[in-house]
């Protein structure tokens, strides 16, 4: 049996945006990206570690937190972070703490809403950062390396990219 074209066109556009959702939710479990991108608006693909350069000159970055913003990690360790981890900023709390949703944390696929990260770094600027580990109640003991804050603003939209400038 030979399908129309436009029977196959249509069927295509439809895979790719399974493959999207797919992407999204398999079976309930999420990926930190593709999390990330459906929830803040930031349109970057590719390991987590990556988002920062490829923000650079599309997206304003900052070392200032702001709801929306997706939270950039480095890549660290051989473990679950060896591809860095984002998460979106739910709330502000203050300027070293936000709450945070986010998605495969525990390396489970589960997505976490509203839980604490919290700025460690001397100079305040969010290099260093320590999050909510659910299984022991608390933040967890490592403080983690990040980028920053990629706005979800493009960079041509008038905002200024703080990635260089101190935070207050």
């Amino acid at each position: 049996m030979r399908l129309p074209n436009a029977l196959l066109t249509c069927l295509a556009v439809c895979a790719a945006f399974t493959l999207e959702a797919g992407a999204v939710a398999r079976d309930g479990q999420w990926q930190c990206v593709t999390f990330a991108r459906a929830h803040s608006g930031v349109e970057i693909r590719g390991n987590a570690h990556s988002w920062w350069d490829q923000a650079h000159g599309r997206y304003v970055r900052s070392s200032r937190p702001d709801v929306g913003a997706v939270l950039v990690m480095k890549s660290f360790g051989n473990g679950g972070m060896r591809l860095g981890h984002v998460a979106t900023v739910s709330r502000v709390v203050s300027d070293r703490e936000v709450l945070i949703t986010h998605a495969n944390w525990q390396g489970d696929g589960r997505v976490e809403e509203n839980v604490r990260a919290v700025d460690v770094s001397p100079e305040g600027d969010w290099s260093r950062v320590r999050v909510w580990y659910a299984p022991v109640g608390d933040l967890g003991r490592t403080a983690y390396p990040a980028y920053g804050f990629i706005l979800p603003a493009p960079a041509d939209a008038g905002v200024v990219d703080t990635a260089d400038i101190a935070a207050p």
